[in-house]
């Protein structure tokens, strides 16, 4: 499900379950408004804080690593992607092919990238990646120089693979829905407790509605954050655009 749709109906359910408590609460019999009965609700709902306090702590620090740790994967990919160009180009004139190919299959990363549309897990891209592959078996070395060479490359190339579908596994959000329901529910309840016993005033609804919108937004950046390669906070091309921009001297 899309971050901001969530985010929308986390808002939504907190508003609701706010003012619905509230406005419910001052419709209850005597009976059910005792003290007793508010110190129970009350002592409920710091459960559930300190549960959804935890849990939105560990989901805010899994997608900071897992943006972190793709950050760092593309800045290593972008390395090695020069690494390999750098070698072919050692190599001589006999890679010019293969080096056409990696030139190409970057620049088509970066571009795609920036629009939020890795091109990294696609089906062209790894044809081009596999045509820099063939170009380099098909190499005939002439020396023992250029034989050590054409293993190098070869290394080069199977890190680079490597690292790609490293890349594409990690394209995706970590975090289970299941768990983001729950927590979403435990919030639900803290601020149907809170609404119990809140007196009904502009400066309670405003509270309400902001702290709704805050809670909510911070859900949407973890969740957006959670998948490197799409949304508001998206890991920078900029590393496989200096890539291209090495190679292309």
């Amino acid at each position: 499900m899309n971050e901001a749709v969530i985010a929308v109906l986390v808002a939504g359910a907190l508003i609701a379950a706010s003012l619905g408590s509230a406005r419910l609460y001052r419709r209850l019999p005597e009976k059910h408004r005792q003290s007793e009965t508010e110190e129970i609700v009350r002592l409920i709902a710091n459960i559930f804080v300190v549960l959804a306090s935890l849990v939105l702590g560990l989901m805010i620090n899994s997608a900071r690593s897992t943006f972190d740790g793709v950050d760092k994967a593309v800045h290593t990919y972008a390395t090695e992607l020069i690494l390999l160009d750098r070698t072919m180009r050692h190599y001589g004139p006999d890679t010019d092919g293969a080096r056409r190919y990696l030139q190409t299959y970057t620049r088509q990363a970066a571009a795609r990238m920036a629009q939020s549309d890795p091109v990294l897990g696609s089906r062209p891209a790894e044809a081009l990646l596999n045509d820099v592959g063939n170009a380099l078996r098909d190499l005939a070395p002439a020396d023992p120089d250029h034989v050590a060479l054409k293993m190098r490359l070869e290394q080069r190339f199977e890190t680079v693979y490597a690292l790609r579908w490293a890349l594409v596994e990690q394209s995706e959000g970590t975090i289970p829905l299941p768990l983001i329901a729950l927590t979403a529910a435990w919030l639900v309840v803290v601020f149907a407790s809170y609404g119990y016993r809140a007196p009904g005033n502009p400066v309670m609804t405003t509270s309400f509605v902001a702290s709704a919108l805050l809670i909510a937004g911070t859900i949407y950046l973890t969740l957006d954050m959670d998948v490197p390669f799409d949304g508001t906070i998206q890991v920078s091309p900029m590393p496989l655009e200096r890539a291209l921009a090495e190679m292309m001297k």
